[in-house]
């Protein structure tokens, strides 16, 4: 096995018996997984539990991958069943982050910005804290086009809308996104721009 080999070589490794080339898959989507996890779940061992959940399923389910979509598209949707079934097990209220409650208690809290601050001036720390900020819905394809780095085309199959649907809900979402940064970091915003 080499490490360049695609996904659809490593799938059938593993259906043909070699499990270990199942150890790359993991290793090549974990971060992935992990990432689509934490958009569900707010408890990082939770996160984590599912996340190795998924795989698992994954591994079990693998003969049933016809690669008709790219495989990052195909664990996309095994991810966000799993954590819907967790949630749905668990009972948790989620709520609407367009709830004005929930904005206003976001607004007061401090965020750990001055335990944090190294770390809060990271591009990346910021723009995922400005995900967490969005709707779920908004967060999502998001999510799918920049982290998971899935087409137009893909990210309409897994949600079933229509392409052009995806591109306006893509644009407007980064425009809520451009807004919540600039209103929740206005200073890192404007040094990144300077």
């Amino acid at each position: 096995m080499h490490p360049g080999q695609t996904d659809n070589e490593l799938i059938e490794l593993v259906k043909t018996g070699h499990q270990q080339a199942y150890g790359q898959l993991v290793t090549r989507y974990q971060n992935y997984v992990f990432t689509i996890v934490l958009r569900y779940l707010s408890s990082r061992e939770d996160a984590e539990e599912i996340a190795q959940d998924v795989f698992i399923k994954a591994f079990k389910c693998l003969a049933d991958f016809r690669g008709d979509s790219k495989f990052s598209t195909w664990l996309y949707t095994i991810t966000t069943t799993s954590c819907l079934t967790f949630l749905r097990k668990k009972k948790l209220a989620v709520q609407s982050l367009d709830n004005e409650k929930v904005m206003a208690d976001a607004e007061q809290v401090d965020s750990g910005m001055k335990a944090n601050q190294v770390e809060q001036k990271s591009k990346l720390a910021m723009v995922n804290q400005s995900i967490a900020l969005l709707s779920p819905e908004d967060a999502q394809v998001i999510t799918l086009f920049y982290k998971g780095e899935q087409s137009l085309d893909e990210i309409a199959q897994i949600l079933g809308q229509e392409t052009n649907a995806v591109k306006v809900r893509l644009f407007r979402a980064r425009q809520r996104l451009r807004d919540k940064m600039e209103k929740f970091f206005p200073h890192e915003v404007r040094d990144l721009v300077h």
